[in-house]
């Protein structure tokens, strides 16, 4: 199915600006003068199972710690980014490490999900022990951070915004998709909260979970936050076959292949990444998967 207009306004717009391009003769920034591009936010080359499942993907990146002295709201982190910008600005997303847990548990995904063209910033908490409501505020206290006053926020557009998160982190990325529907994605890994519906959710989410998590076992976490999302904000589940709780804390292939695919179709409104969700993975390391696909 299409993503309603109502959690993706912009796309519209972007595609009769886009065709009015075309119609006067002109070419798509970052095209090169090649086939044009379905959206004006498309960044990096067209999409195989081999680029998502590298080490790195086509955007050579740097990073630069931020202070907690110098940020309110969040606890500081690190930032992740593209060093080109020949291709516009990026989108960007926030993500939140879990219970007792410090940014470095998964720092593996900054640079991995930078590398495929968006700002990533890895947060830490306030505290070790905050809640997911409010590591979702720090989420988006965060995004506000990147987007106003960090030194790479020229290369962000403030438009297209994203968050992520584990576990409680991934919990607290419910919470921030809940109060700011603006959001182009979120994707919640191994959730944990005690909220459990969240039928007033409006922003496409991939929540990713673990068949064998003991912490936040997916019957009464991932699979009941996933069937209470409408079907019009357009959802998707991943099971990864065998997984703890504890899975985004190494390298994870699945993970970052579908989670690289979700950002790009929701955050660069790249419909070449449709492929790698609809009908989407499957192999050995899957459980399950479940989607709305956007493109059915």
């Amino acid at each position: 199915m299409s993503s309603p207009t109502t959690t993706r306004p912009r796309s519209v717009v972007a595609r009769f600006a886009l065709a009015a391009v075309l119609a006067a003769g002109g070419v798509v920034a970052g095209s090169g003068g090649a086939a044009q591009a379905a959206s004006p936010y498309e960044r990096g080359p067209a999409p195989t199972t081999a680029i998502l499942e590298a080490s790195r993907g086509p955007f050579a990146t740097a990073s630069q710690s931020v202070s907690s002295l110098s940020v309110t709201g969040f606890g500081g982190g690190v930032i992740y980014y593209p060093t080109s910008t020949s291709e516009g600005a990026f989108g960007a997303i926030a993500i939140s490490p879990g219970y007792t847990a410090a940014w470095s548990s998964i720092s593996w995904l900054g640079p991995r999900i930078a590398s495929h063209g968006f700002v990533v910033i890895g947060i830490e908490t306030n505290t070790r022990l905050d809640q997911p409501d409010s590591r979702g505020r720090q989420l988006l206290a965060a995004l506000d951070y990147l987007t106003q006053r960090s030194s790479v926020r020229t290369r962000i557009d403030s438009s297209r915004l994203a968050v992520a998160g584990h576990s409680m982190g991934g919990g607290g990325s419910l919470e921030a998709a809940s109060s700011r529907p603006s959001l182009q994605a979120a994707v919640p890994l191994a959730p944990w909260n005690l909220d459990k519906s969240w039928s007033e959710l409006r922003v496409p989410t991939l929540i990713i979970g673990g068949e064998s998590d003991s912490v936040a076992p997916v019957a009464t976490h991932s699979v009941p936050f996933y069937n209470s999302i409408p079907a019009s904000a357009e959802k998707a589940y991943l099971e990864l076959n065998g997984a703890s709780h504890f899975f985004p804390q190494t390298t994870n292939t699945p993970t970052a292949r579908q989670m690289v695919a979700w950002l790009k179709r929701f955050v660069d409104d790249d419909t070449r990444y449709e492929q790698f969700l609809c009908p989407g993975p499957s192999g050995s390391a899957i459980q399950e998967y479940r989607n709305t696909c956007p493109s059915a």
